[in-house]
């Protein structure tokens, strides 16, 4: 099979093609990436003379560009996306454009050029916005909160569209929040690792009591690998471990790894629009695909933590002050 995997210099991008080309010898990937933001040539530095691998660097949105690609491939992994809800809120141009616009490119190629392609789009749960009580399943109305899940939303809506109007071959993931190795320095975990080795402040947006699912990216390849292998058309499968906890506690649990204080922790004021809670269930793709995570959260995390720890020279040129900034949401736009 070949697959062409969009984003696959980003987080989850490039450990769902290292995950891919390792568990599949006869698979051969296309990765097309623009390099922006969370994207990084590094996170590919052990893979440069695989065969089965090629590389183009490129925008999904370049109609031309990915009209030629998709006609080589029997399948579409959609990973590319702007990601960083605090980045969405102060330039949501950028976030419209590459998740939502991003999206309707490749649909357009598949439709017009290989209908018999697979597309798999990897969304997100924050297409459904905040529950206090229940867990959403996949039928649940959408309610994103901010300018990031709204432009996933818009795109799971015109993938769902393209599936009944013109009966292309797509399905849709949406995962709660991932953790590992390669993530970008501006996300929560990371950004705590890294300040924490650095002896910096570590920020908690408002109370620290907002509460995620989080999954160690490998369960998270492994769920992709399955849709793509068994998923049906026109169906949507979320993703999610069933580690429930509030940001306050990620925070402690990694200072604790790293033998470092807790007065490191400071209260900031909370990003707008900061959903309190996200929650999925994930009946159906463990019951239909028989997915379930293999990774317990302590242990992956703790594996990330030393991941982080012994690679200095992966995150060192990321770890700007933008991307560990305490609020970033207040940073102004320079470009």
């Amino acid at each position: 099979m070949k697959v062409l995997v969009t984003g696959g210099l980003g987080f989850i991008g490039s450990n769902f093609c290292r995950y891919l080309l390792s568990k599949h010898l006869d698979y051969k990937l296309i990765n097309i990436d623009k390099i922006g933001i969370g994207a990084n040539p590094a996170n590919f530095k052990d893979l440069e003379n695989e065969k089965r691998y090629t590389f183009i660097k490129g925008d999904i949105r370049n109609p031309k560009l990915v009209n030629k690609i998709i006609k080589e491939v029997d399948a579409v992994v959609n990973i590319a996306a702007e990601t960083h809800v605090d980045r969405s809120i102060i330039e949501p141009t950028t976030f419209i454009q590459n998740n939502t616009v991003g999206t309707f490119t490749i649909l357009e190629a598949i439709r017009k050029h290989n209908k018999e392609a697979k597309l798999i789009q990897v969304s997100t749960d924050e297409v459904y916005g905040e529950t206090t009580k229940d867990s959403f399943k996949e039928n649940a109305t959408l309610k994103p909160s901010n300018p990031y899940s709204a432009s996933k939303a818009a795109a799971d809506t015109f993938v769902m569209a393209y599936h009944k109007t013109y009966q292309l071959n797509a399905t849709i993931t949406r995962c709660t929040n991932n953790y590992g190795p390669y993530q970008f320095p501006e996300k929560l975990i990371p950004k705590t690792i890294i300040r924490a080795l650095k002896n910096l402040p570590i920020p908690i947006y408002g109370s620290g009591k907002n509460i995620r699912d989080w999954i160690y990216v490998l369960d998270h390849c492994n769920a992709i690998e399955l849709v793509l292998e068994r998923g049906e058309p026109g169906e949507i499968y979320n993703i999610s471990a069933g580690n429930e906890i509030p940001n306050i506690e990620i925070v402690e649990k990694i200072l604790q790894i790293l033998k470092k204080p807790k007065d490191l922790i400071t209260f900031v004021e909370d990003r707008p629009g900061h959903d309190l809670r996200y929650s999925l269930d994930s009946s159906k793709i463990r019951s239909e695909l028989g997915w379930k995570p293999k990774f317990s959260f302590e242990d992956a995390l703790e594996a990330t933590v030393n991941w982080y720890k012994n690679n200095e020279w992966w995150w060192k040129p990321l770890a700007t002050k933008e991307a560990l900034h305490l609020t970033p949401w207040k940073m102004r736009v320079t470009s």
